[in-house]
């Protein structure tokens, strides 16, 4: 099943995970984004006062780990999701409530006492639940800090809008009364309320799914906990209760067959009395008479290739069908362009102006070498050679006094002093050698760090390409899958479609899978609804009489009789296993729109009548098959466009 998922992007992406492990579709439509919020001045005063903190939500848990370090303070979480979050966060003291606001106002009730100490609860800027009133009799004191914000959005995401024009999505969530109400306001001010006639909206609680009455879902389930699993078991469940329908063809008797006394079939099937054959041939003149009379008068607002049919003329052949996708894709192909033109002068800018810095660095680099051939340098250093390979005196000199042995002369001096000034200068030279070389090291670190970053920059902008590529592709398949739809429910055929959907799905499986189970019926398309519906009574008719043949004289004569004039119960709530009340009930299963449901019945009809059904349930297979077909390319296209975004 394909599923709507409204909570913000990180709790949104844990259960897109959970859905796909259970072999369902996500489509991910944020309509609030997460912003964590400074903390007040006096928080950490507030939480250190405290004898526990309250969290409602995940988010909460997440906001509190932002604003404290503190990881020891006891916990009390709202459910099991928001408990195990806050453990993953490393908090030490981690209790759950299992359930709503009301489960963790209880939890505190039998767990803490009022005079420990007040409660901090952690929230958002906006909370259903004031946990300050509901815990006050009880002697609680409650100090709500508020460390984030969930800003909704303005307008209903793309994957959200989308995914309803195509009528691609099965179910839709909602965790909170805020977020449904959201989503109201937004589908209704998109006009997509009509697309969701066949979705199911789950919420996580009854208050949450009140806001949802003002849209025409197909149907509302509230979750039987207010917990994530309780949702997740309630869409698992969606499917069961499709097939469960058709369980009265069974020949099982029920439990109620089984305990209720019997009644006599005439009284369990009143026969209807209708207004005679003459009567109907006289309704029937009527009101051809007046359609005729009705489509004259609205000719001239017929389109006009209706009115040249009507009039007998050649009709003129249909405008191409390409023209409309062939419009797309070339604007989708121009913003792509648009879009690679734009990162291409961008990189070849980035690119002259580090090519102009590594040539300078370059330079710089091959003029820095010319210090160390350093002529002074190197005589300097053949000096230190020579003073240190110099031998001492053997004997000290004749006209030192035996008094001042160890004193050096007045000669000795200002050898000293001239060896400790060519010293210093080395020193001097060599360091300012050190610094060069350090420079050098510094301009070649920041040259290789602009490489990387302009690599990464390049990486960037190709994968923005890709993206917009692959958004435009998307949204040509799915521009496609709405012609087909179309076609569908016209019977036209749809060849044309078909070849011009092949080059989009070049390397997609799915993609090529799903053209493939549908060119078998492209040249001549498939009956329409609307064709099936108007030629089942036909079928029935016939279907009824083939059940009669075998029988006896006056049973076939009946059947003969039955051929001409159609006298059959009709409604859903005809019962039995005969020819005749599966009929009824196959063609009340119509009326519904399920036409799946119809063939099933049909099918389950005795050997005799499949002569007068073949025909009926071929074109009626074909249709059921094509359908499907179409919506996995909706899915798909969906999909793409989501991994696109």
């Amino acid at each position: 099943m394909r599923v709507l998922i409204t909570r913000p992007e990180r709790e949104a992406t844990t259960l897109a995970a959970a859905l796909a492990e259970r072999g369902h579709a996500p489509v991910l439509a944020p309509l609030f984004r997460l912003e964590i919020l400074r903390p007040p001045a006096d928080f950490a005063a507030t939480l250190a006062a405290s004898q526990a903190v309250l969290l409602s939500s995940a988010n909460g848990a997440r906001a509190l780990a932002e604003a404290t370090e503190q990881r020891g303070k006891p916990i009390l979480a709202v459910g099991d999701t928001t408990a195990s979050t806050a453990e993953g966060l490393g908090f030490a003291s981690v209790a759950s409530a299992a359930g709503d606001g009301a489960a963790l106002a209880e939890l505190v009730r039998r767990r803490l006492d009022p005079k420990a100490g007040p409660l901090l609860h952690v929230s958002g800027a906006e909370v259903a639940r004031d946990f300050g009133a509901a815990l006050a009799p009880a002697g609680f004191e409650v100090r709500r800090v508020a460390l984030y914000d969930a800003r909704e959005e303005t307008a209903l995401p793309d994957s959200a809008r989308v995914a309803l024009q195509a009528r691609a999505l099965d179910a839709a969530t909602f965790f909170s009364p805020r977020a449904a109400d959201l989503f109201v306001r937004l589908v209704q001010e998109a006009g997509l309320s009509g697309s969701l006639a066949g979705v199911t909206a789950i919420a996580i609680s009854p208050a949450a799914l009140q806001p949802l009455s003002a849209l025409p879902f197909k149907a509302t389930v509230a979750a039987a906990r207010p917990t994530r699993q309780a949702v997740l078991d309630e869409i698992d469940r969606l499917p069961a209760a499709g097939v469960e329908g058709p369980s009265i063809m069974s020949d099982t008797p029920s439990p109620s067959d089984t305990l209720s006394p019997p009644v006599a079939p005439a009284a369990a099937v009143p026969v209807r009395r209708g207004i005679g054959v003459i009567g109907a041939f006289i309704t029937g003149i009527v009101a051809a008479c007046l359609v005729l009379a009705g489509a004259l008068i609205s000719l001239p607002y017929w389109p006009a290739e209706i009115r040249t049919l009507w009039r007998g003329e050649a009709a003129p052949p249909p405008p191409a069908p390409a023209l409309d996708l062939q419009a797309v894709r070339r604007d989708a192909a121009a913003v792509a362009n648009a879009a690679a033109e734009a990162t291409k002068r961008e990189l070849t800018a980035k690119l002259d102006d580090l090519e102009k810095r590594v040539r300078a660095a370059a330079a710089a680099a091959a003029e820095r070498p010319a210090i160390a051939p350093d002529p002074a340098i190197a005589e300097l250093r053949a000096k230190i050679a020579a003073l240190e390979s110099r031998p001492a005196p053997a004997t000290a000199p004749p006209i030192a006094p035996p008094s001042a042995a160890g004193v050096p002369t007045a000669d000795q001096e200002k050898e000293l002093a001239a060896l400790r000034l060519e010293i210093a200068t080395v020193r001097t030279a060599l360091q300012t050698l050190d610094q060069a070389m350090a420079g050098q090291r510094d301009q070649a670190k920041a040259l290789a760090e602009a490489v990387d970053k302009a690599r990464g920059e390049a990486g960037a902008r190709g994968a923005g390409e890709q993206k917009v590529l692959a958004a435009a592709r998307a949204s040509a398949v799915i521009g496609l899958a709405a012609r087909l739809n179309a076609a569908l429910e016209a019977g036209l055929p749809f060849a044309a479609d078909l070849d011009l959907l092949a080059p989009l799905a070049q390397g997609d499986a799915k993609l090529a899978e799903v053209i493939k189970s549908l060119q078998p019926y492209g040249q001549n398309g498939v009956a329409s609804r609307a064709t099936l519906v108007a030629g089942f009574p036909a079928v029935a008719k016939a279907a009824l009489a083939e059940d009669l043949a075998d029988d006896s004289f006056g049973e076939r004569l009946l059947g003969k009789l039955r051929s001409l004039v159609s006298l059959r119960r009709v409604g859903a709530d005809v019962q039995g296993d005969s020819v005749e009340a599966k009929l009824a009930r196959a063609e009340a299963a119509l009326d519904a729109g399920d036409l799946a449901k119809a063939v099933g019945i049909v099918k389950s009809l005795p050997p005799q009548t499949a002569r007068a059904t073949a025909g009926w349930l071929s074109g009626a297979d074909a249709h059921l098959a094509a359908r499907r077909a179409v919506d996995q390319l909706a899915a798909q296209a969906v999909a793409l466009l989501g991994a696109a975004r």
